[in-house]
């Protein structure tokens, strides 16, 4: 079991496979992309699965493919198909905009894919158009319907974002009704690899839950699972159930038992940090895996109190606006 120095187990890892993305939502990159990281840059499949099964080993009981959008990344099902075998791992599951998924979802299940993450930050062919700038919906409502016809949960997560989709807020949770599925409303980030992007935030968790809470007073609240980001609630006669994260407020940083590896093997531990670790340079180098143990060990003792300090240290040394896309979500 892996422990960091404010007495927080670390259990959960987040890999992104890619940074590369099919969309260009505005609030996670800039219009014309990014300067895309080389092959070169990028981690192995092999180097992945090496440290996936190194850290599963020390402690990690839960992975999460991200991206960008791991689907744009060649032979991804080899990926998924080898991190299914890892001994020790416990849940595998993954984050999509839904665009390419569709056609791999009976696969997913066969290797044991429980749960998906759906992007999707409004139910109206033209906003989506609008954010994403590509005329993708009807492929992600693809997506959604062949996740539930493999009885795969579906998380839909939605970026709440002042001025574009707040008119979809209540739209999403009718979804909740007659869907099982679970609509998780996100605090917009300061990730847009944009020098603008920190212009404030006007939509805070508990603006959204009042907004729900007009047209639905019912509502009520459930009970958190450990280490949950979100606040969960269910409505009375609804088949699925809604959540708020609250990833810019960062009320969750507490029980935080997560880590991030980005496309290039760089080990992240807050989503605000600025990398602490470069796991693929270090195993390019000859490290032995107990050399790579210890160096993970060492960094995982420092792991900072929350993203606010993270935040701040980075500010301090390169500054903030790098895109999600980079991060890995």
């Amino acid at each position: 079991m892996i422990t960091d120095n404010h007495g927080r187990r670390v259990n959960y890892l987040r890999l992104a496979v890619t940074d590369r993305c099919n969309l260009r939502c505005f609030y996670c990159m800039p219009e014309d992309g990014l300067n895309w990281l080389s092959r070169a840059e990028l981690m192995t499949y092999e180097e992945m699965l090496h440290s996936c099964a190194l850290l599963v080993k020390m402690g990690i009981e839960k992975i999460r493919i991200t991206g960008g959008e791991p689907f744009v990344r060649k032979d991804i099902m080899k990926l998924l198909s080898g991190l299914s075998k890892l001994d020790g791992l416990k849940e595998l599951s993954m984050t999509t905009n839904g665009v390419l998924t569709a056609p791999h979802v009976a696969e997913m299940k066969a290797l044991g894919i429980k749960s998906v993450n759906l992007s999707l930050d409004t139910l109206d062919a033209n906003r989506f158009f609008t954010i994403t700038r590509r005329d993708e919906f009807t492929n992600v409502m693809a997506t959604l319907d062949e996740l539930l016809k493999h009885n795969i949960e579906v998380k839909i997560n939605t970026v709440v974002m002042d001025g574009k989709n707040t008119q979809d807020i209540l739209p999403l949770v009718e979804l909740t009704k007659d869907l099982p599925v679970s609509v998780r409303f996100i605090e917009e980030m300061p990730f847009n690899g944009d020098e603008a992007s920190n212009r404030g935030l006007q939509w805070n968790y508990v603006r959204i839950l009042e907004e729900i809470k007009d047209k639905f007073p019912s509502i009520q609240k459930l009970t958190d699972p450990a280490y949950s980001t979100s606040y969960n609630y269910h409505i009375p006669g609804h088949k699925g159930s809604v959540g708020i994260i609250a990833a810019y407020s960062r009320t969750f940083c507490g029980t935080c038992n997560r880590i991030r590896v980005t496309p290039q093997g760089t080990l992240k531990n807050c989503l605000y940090d600025d990398g602490v670790l470069n796991i693929k340079d270090l195993m390019r180098s000859g490290l032995s895996d107990n050399e790579l143990e210890k160096n993970l060990l060492n960094a995982f003792n420092h792991r900072v109190k929350n993203g606010w300090v993270a935040e701040r240290m980075r500010v301090e040394k390169t500054g903030v606006h790098e895109s999600m896309a980079t991060i890995g979500g």
